[in-house]
């Protein structure tokens, strides 16, 4: 009997967990055939996560749980999570309710084809058509500055084997882009598409800086393209200086009484090309904090506790 883990992270969910829990077990009563498993992280929850976890975990050997030492971020966790999973897949999905568990059902019979890999993308959401808007232009330009083919529109809510898992584990990358890590890996993926439904209970856990973290993540893990830019922007302002510098040197000579260069356009020079540098000095930035993150090779997160494992 194969066994398959559904994994999700957890912050601050208390309204979401029960409900959580009892449709995955609706879907897993549907395949009766594999073995069931049902794991969560808590990432130092604030609110009544840790204690709703405990009392659940308590009735039911199936769902296992890991309590963090501290919040870890959303990045982390959720990766931790996924390679603690036991069995012959994993299936990740967020705790919010986002990411429907009744989509489980699709995932299943492709898997069962072979597939290694099933990811879930949104084609369509519920949220504000403005910030699903700025997504999808996100997902297309990383998409196309990248190095691999990305999925769009993917969030990681899918289906891996327990050879691609094998695979994220090999890497032994501390600060992962799970999304670009799929395609890295390079196993032929199946698409199941969806409307991604709006958060019933609580509040996104997402703010400006967290996914400013996720978009340059990607950026950085998959693209060389921001610094080559750079440069090329660099030697193009360079030469655009030297013909401006040229004509005006050229004019105050054939008007050298009459011609006054003023203070306007060396102010506005100035700010403009101080700009470009601090621009590209910040792009460069995210580079070398990757790196940093990379070499110091801190671990995934710290275990306070595991129930039921």
């Amino acid at each position: 009997m194969k066994k398959i883990t559904v994994v999700s992270g957890c912050y601050n969910e208390e309204d979401n967990l029960e409900e959580l829990l009892r449709r995955v077990w609706a879907v897993a009563a549907k395949f009766p055939a594999y073995e069931w498993n049902c794991l969560i992280i808590d990432n130092c929850s604030t609110d009544r996560s840790p204690e709703i976890l405990r009392r659940l975990a308590a009735g039911d050997p199936r769902l296992k749980v890991i309590l963090n030492a501290r919040n870890f971020g959303h990045i982390r966790s959720p990766y931790h999570g996924i390679l603690s999973a036991p069995g012959d897949a994993v299936i990740f999905l967020a705790s919010d309710l986002q990411d429907p568990p009744e989509l489980i059902e699709q995932f299943i019979p492709l898997w069962a084809q072979g597939w290694k890999a099933v990811a879930a993308v949104k084609n369509e959401s519920k949220e504000s058509p403005l910030f699903f808007l700025v997504r999808k232009i996100y997902y297309k330009l990383v998409a196309r500055l990248s190095d691999v083919d990305l999925l769009l529109n993917f969030t990681g809510f899918g289906l891996y084997d327990r050879a691609l898992v094998e695979h994220l584990r090999a890497s032994e990358d501390p600060y992962p882009y799970l999304r670009g890590q799929i395609s890295e890996i390079g196993y032929p993926v199946a698409r199941v598409p969806f409307v991604q439904p709006r958060r019933a209970r609580g509040f996104t856990k997402n703010n400006l800086y967290t996914l400013f973290d996720i978009a340059m993540l990607g950026f950085t893990n998959h693209t060389k393209v921001p610094l080559r830019l750079a440069t090329m922007v660099g030697f193009l302002m360079a030469l655009f200086c030297f013909g401006v510098s040229a004509g005006y040197f050229i004019y105050k000579l054939l008007n050298w009484d009459s011609f006054s260069l003023g203070t306007a356009p060396v102010v506005v020079g100035l700010f403009f090309i101080g700009s470009v540098q601090l621009f590209f000095i910040g792009v460069l930035g995210e580079y070398i904090g990757a790196i940093h993150t990379k070499v110091t090779k801190r671990p995934l997160v710290v275990e306070r506790e595991r129930l039921n494992f």
